[in-house]
């Protein structure tokens, strides 16, 4: 502090620096609930919050207002058309529908671009996903009583995806990508599943005209692509009257969410569209004006697929507003009054638990491991019969498609209280066990469900290129491709890692040129191992890459 200044002036100056610290430490304390977030846990917890607040406002003295809440009637009208319903209609029919269409993108880039693109690799998931659907149904249609709840099938077939994964990084091995990759693969059979039993099962008359109009919009929308349309606007409006044709048609919105996003595609970027971005921003580099930063813009928004921009924006929406604001308004059941202890003494409600809990895992394993023993496929590297065990037990955490069946399938209160003690109940058993079941594996040897970690090919001295002492103790091996900008970037983090370890460190390069990105990768590839036959490969690398762009 400076001598000669005011008390004034020096308790401004302390409070200055106090909310400077105050500022800090807030920062420090968001960093973690930010990362949170991300993660697909976050979400989870979330939703986990959601039904504990449901649970406890629903048996609280205030659970009157839970119920009015719920039934307090919402319009929206324009000119002399006018849609009304409660709040509780307008998540389950309007917010679920995005809901769904956000699976159907998803869905649609894992057909298009993603795992489901091999028939090869469907196979597998398929016959799981199938096993995973069929056992659990009949396990329920045996134990549940008739009548009503017989109808209900519907409900032990679904698995909610997001509390799925959630759980699954939670109680799940360390590395799970590749089994994280397999029940993805499963969940989109089962949600496409789903949605067709609730549209015909679980839906009411049927009207022809607007059926026949949401047909129309099926095929506008999906002419959209054929046309080179790339904006999303026109995409998001023809899914929004289609949403409206279905539920005046009396079908259940989530199928107009499903086909909504089903009917738009995707694709990988094209080189030529690549191309033309970075020379965009390029331009905008050179000069930094709005509309040069505009054309820029639009230059990257068209690269990118229409189906893969939306899945970004809604994608956060849909994991942390529309799934805990279903479950709040789904969950709160009044367990008072006896109403529990008659749940876990009904038919019903033991029906969905053995349905789920029970079928989920049988099936999918059944259907997995029988799959490959028949040479119909093979699961994925890393992941072993106990990590399918373990994720099949997981997936029978059915809540969101779950509660939504069962509001559809039960006109008694009695009897959807019950299955929905069961869903409940189901998720917190499902859990249990597939930690359980992973930590029996991990002691079978089991542990993680990922890729090998280690190099597939030693490092050779006579075939690799080697910067650095051959018998360094630690080794970087890179997969480079000279007209990569990202390899490019990557020299420059080697040449410190050599500065600061010394004699300590190796530098392996290896190649790996990927010609549908970058047309003269393998024409420089084939200079490079020209300049190596000559002892000079180390002064070839770093002159293509100082030249990229030549």
């Amino acid at each position: 502090m400076v001598r000669g200044k005011k008390t004034g002036d020096s308790q401004s100056q302390t409070e200055s620096q106090s909310r400077s610290r105050t500022s800090e430490l807030a920062g420090q304390l968001a960093a973690p609930v930010r990362a949170f977030m991300a993660t697909e846990a976050g979400s989870a917890g979330l939703l986990l919050a959601a039904v504990a607040v449901a649970l406890i406002w629903a048996n609280s003295p205030w659970s009157e207002a839970y119920t009015s809440l719920w039934h307090t009637e919402a319009s929206i009208a324009i000119g002399d058309a006018r849609l009304s319903m409660d709040l509780s209609h307008w998540v389950n029919d309007g917010l679920m529908a995005l809901f769904f269409f956000v699976i159907g993108l998803e869905v649609r880039y894992e057909i298009s671009v993603g795992s489901l693109n091999d028939r090869r690799r469907i196979v597998i998931p398929g016959l799981a996903g199938l096993g995973g659907m069929l056992v659990p149904v009949l396990l329920y249609l045996a134990v549940a009583p008739g009548g009503e709840a017989a109808q209900a099938w519907g409900v032990v077939i679904g698995t909610d995806t997001a509390f799925m994964l959630g759980a699954l990084a939670v109680v799940g091995p360390r590395f799970v990508t590749q089994l994280r990759v397999f029940l993805l693969a499963i969940t989109v059979i089962d949600d496409i599943v789903a949605v067709t039993v609730i549209g015909l099962v679980y839906s009411g008359s049927i009207s022809v005209p607007e059926l026949i109009a949401a047909l129309v919009l099926g095929v506008i929308l999906s002419a959209l692509t054929r046309f080179g349309v790339w904006h999303a606007a026109p995409y998001v409006l023809v899914v929004l009257v289609l949403w409206f044709a279905v539920l005046y048609a009396g079908l259940h919105a989530s199928i107009a969410g499903m086909l909504g996003g089903l009917l738009i595609p995707s694709r990988n970027p094209s080189r030529e569209g690549v191309d033309q971005a970075t020379r965009l921003f390029r331009a905008f580099r050179q000069s930094p004006r709005a509309d040069v930063g505009k054309t820029a813009r639009k230059g990257l928004q068209k690269a990118v697929s229409v189906n893969e921009r939306l899945q970004t924006m809604l994608h956060p929406w849909s994991s942390y507003v529309i799934v805990p604001v279903f479950a709040l308004a789904n969950a709160g059941v009044d367990l008072r009054g006896g109403v529990l202890t008659n749940a876990l003494t009904s038919p019903l409600t033991w029906a969905v638990v053995v349905g789920l809990v029970v079928g989920k895992p049988l099936g999918i394993w059944g259907g997995a491991v029988l799959g490959a023993r028949a040479g119909l496929g093979k699961l994925p590297t890393g992941v072993g019969q106990g990590h399918v065990l373990g994720g099949g037990a997981l997936s029978g955490i059915g809540f969101t498609v779950s509660l939504l069946i069962v509001g559809l399938a039960f006109e008694d209160q009695v009897a959807r209280t019950e299955a929905t003690v069961g869903v409940l109940l189901a998720a917190l058993f499902a859990s249990l066990l597939g930690w359980l079941v992973f930590r029996l594996a991990a002691r079978r040897g089991q542990t993680d469900a990922d890729l090998p970690r280690y190099l597939d090919r030693p490092v050779d001295p006579e075939h690799d290129h080697i910067l650095g002492p051959v018998d360094a103790p630690l080794t970087l091996v890179e997969y480079g491709d000279f007209e990569c900008h990202f390899c490019a970037r990557a020299t420059g983090v080697t040449k410190e890692l050599r500065q600061r370890f010394g004699d300590r460190f190796r530098y392996v390069f290896r190649h790996l040129p990927l010609p549908d990105v970058h047309p003269h990768a393998e024409l420089a590839a084939r200079a490079a191992v020209a300049a190596a036959a000559q002892g000079r490969f180390w002064e070839m690398h770093d002159l293509l890459y100082e030249h990229q762009d030549a």
